[in-house]
């Protein structure tokens, strides 16, 4: 007599995959620091991290354990350019691969990502027009990470007014989806105007890098808003799963399950949209992140949102990590913007996902 075969529950395969996708981000982060034109151990990033983070006192985690300081080389090397880094593309692709996987759910549009509403030309016209015109408020220049920011919060206005006048005061997916891509090529056009009426020698390298997308030159403050945003907004968001699973059967089934479906699509959307914009306005506009990821995790573990969401941000995450890792490394000592990189990766990779799912109409 056969034994049965054990039935794994799915709460228990969603926190092992959990712990899993945990575990790889951990050592992705920490050895994508060592990678580089000067070489870094694993031991001198533990004693650069432990040399900098004090405890109160002049006591840094270094005195607590014993440990030698890095050389003031190496430990500027690691503390001050690599780690910087490697923490904001993690922010930056967790944070997107979640905003990702909510538009998709809420537009119920399987080709839907963080930028639907317009929000990445909005961000690209706020940037690019401090780049080239030195925008000032009150005599004081305008940061363009604040910018770009503003830039993606009034696309996100004019998108949301626009789909509230076509529908009457109300948000439907498909008028917002259009909306987006109307705001979308009006922010486009204008930034393609600003460029082509003021860029002037060195600044179109300089221009270009942000619109492809890059995380160069990542201090802590990028570190700060972006895993600052993403901690605080992506876990909110993350915390939706029963209600997106509603959205997934169409408006009125989530109403007949109890959700406020304007007052919900609302605030998600303007969650989505302030999480994108921070998120853009320290790296750009980086590609295929929030369109791929929900797509290959949905392989992996079903339709379920609870399970969904926090595998998009840690394999968003990791991805984005390896995928800069990359970028700054295999054409050193020049560089490519990262953004290049995940839209060539990522084509590929989602045209196989269309393949292996073509018999789904």
């Amino acid at each position: 007599m056969t034994e049965p075969l054990a039935v794994v529950e799915p709460a228990k395969t969603t926190r092992l995959w959990v712990l899993a996708g945990s575990a790889v981000l951990v050592a992705s982060v920490i050895v994508a620091v060592t990678i580089g034109p000067a070489e870094i151990s694993i031991t001198d990033v533990w004693r650069s991290i432990a040399s900098n983070l004090c405890l109160g006192e002049g006591r840094c985690l270094s005195d607590v354990f014993g440990l030698e300081s890095l050389p003031r080389l190496r430990d500027a090397m690691v503390w001050d350019v690599r780690l910087p880094r490697v923490l904001t593309a993690a922010a930056v692709g967790g944070g997107l691969a979640i905003c990702g996987m909510v538009m998709q759910s809420l537009t119920r549009n399987p080709l839907a990502d963080p930028y639907l509403l317009g929000l990445s030309s909005g961000a690209s016209l706020g940037a690019v027009s401090v780049l080239l015109l030195g925008l000032s408020v009150a005599g004081v220049a305008v940061a363009q990470p604040v910018a770009a920011f503003g830039g993606a919060m009034a696309a996100l206005a004019l998108t949301l007014l626009l789909t509230t006048a076509a529908g009457r005061g109300t948000l439907s997916p498909a008028r917002t989806v259009l909306a987006g891509l109307a705001v979308g090529q009006l922010a486009a056009a204008a930034t393609s105007f600003v460029i082509f009426w003021s860029v002037r020698g060195d600044q179109a390298r300089e221009v270009l890098a942000w619109l492809m997308g890059s995380i160069a030159g990542a201090t802590w403050a990028s570190v700060a808003v972006a895993l600052g945003a993403t901690l605080v907004i992506g876990t909110a968001l993350a915390f939706t799963g029963r209600t997106l699973d509603a959205f997934a059967f169409g408006d009125t089934a989530a109403a007949a399950l109890g959700v406020n479906v304007q007052r919900t699509r609302w605030t998600l959307l303007i969650g989505v949209a302030v999480l994108t914009g921070a998120l853009v306005s320290q790296s750009g506009s980086i590609g295929f992140i929030g369109l791929v990821i929900p797509h290959a995790v949905r392989l992996l573990v079903g339709a379920q949102h609870r399970a969904l969401l926090p595998l998009c941000a840690l394999a968003g995450a990791s991805i984005l990590v390896w995928a800069d890792t990359l970028a700054r490394t295999v054409f050193a000592p020049r560089e490519l913007p990262v953004g290049i990189l995940t839209a060539a990766l990522g084509a590929p990779v989602f045209a196989a996902l269309l393949l292996r799912n073509r018999s789904v109409k």
